[in-house]
């Protein structure tokens, strides 16, 4: 009886390693397919998550030009979806390398910690930046005084409510079509983690900055004090605003660098480096 039994069991064995073999081979045969339709052979991207390979495939039909880095960095940044859909939640709440746009937001109630007042010689007013922000700005500040340049926030740290009357109003404004590709819904502002300054030189509204030494400076400078033009020109595709020379955000020195010399955007950093 208990060798019928370790017959069976034996066989039972078998069959359900024989069945889960070709099953793991069937489903291997077809994520190889959809690998070599993507052009994703003996390639390596650390980033490539496996839960998105059939949106990957259909991004790369409506974009046949794009290359396979392209391809997977957008549809992570869920791009392959219309701006305010399919959002979620921001992680890295409190850190420096959080990411706020479209698709990820902050909660109506969030208020960044450490959250400090910039030095009236350099604002407008009262403004407040999260405490290694305010720090490496300041210094930046001071630096570029140095050379006869005035870096001055007119916009830094904006609460969930503060956001909300300035964006309802663009849209009574302008409409709701418009006020999104140059104003953030509230709750999606990345001013709400005390990360973000607007700056003028004082003599000029913030809309010239763009022609001032002082953005000429920032240009070359910026990233050496962890700062990073945050929606720079012709990459409105992926930040999905405008292009805005006064608008900075802190990321911290080592990721700035990166950004600056590989002229990408903060968001491409994210999906390739932080949410992996």
């Amino acid at each position: 009886m208990k060798k019928i039994f370790l017959y069976v069991l034996i066989l039972f064995v078998l069959i359900v390693g024989i069945s889960l073999y070709m099953f793991d081979s069937k489903d291997n045969k077809e994520l190889d397919k959809k690998l070599k339709e993507l052009d994703y052979v003996d390639k390596k991207i650390d980033y490539f998550k496996y839960i998105n390979i059939d949106r990957y495939i259909d991004y790369r039909k409506k974009n046949p030009t794009l290359d396979i880095i392209d391809i997977v960095t957008r549809v992570n940044l869920n791009l392959d979806y219309p701006f305010y859909s399919h959002t979620t939640i921001s992680n890295f709440l409190n850190k420096s390398n959080i990411l706020v746009n479209k698709y990820i937001y902050l909660p109506s109630d969030y208020i960044p910690n450490n959250l400090e007042k910039v030095d009236n010689k350099y604002t407008d007013g009262n403004k407040l930046l999260v405490s290694d922000a305010r720090i490496s700005f300041e210094e930046m500040a001071m630096d570029a005084k140095k050379e006869d340049l005035n870096i001055r926030i007119i916009s830094a740290y904006r609460d969930y409510n503060y956001q909300k009357n300035l964006y309802d109003n663009y849209v009574l404004k302008d409409g709701k079509d418009i006020a999104d590709t140059y104003s953030a819904r509230p709750g999606y502002s990345e001013h709400q983690t005390g990360l973000v300054i607007d700056l003028d030189n004082i003599s000029l509204s913030y809309e010239q900055f763009e022609s001032t030494d002082e953005f000429k400076w920032m240009k070359d400078n910026s990233y050496k004090y962890g700062y990073i033009l945050r929606y720079p020109e012709n990459k409105e595709y992926i930040t999905g605003y405008y292009y805005e020379p006064w608008h900075y955000r802190y990321v911290g020195k080592k990721i700035a660098k990166y950004i600056h010399d590989n002229n990408i955007t903060f968001d491409e950093y994210y999906v390739r480096f932080i949410d992996k």
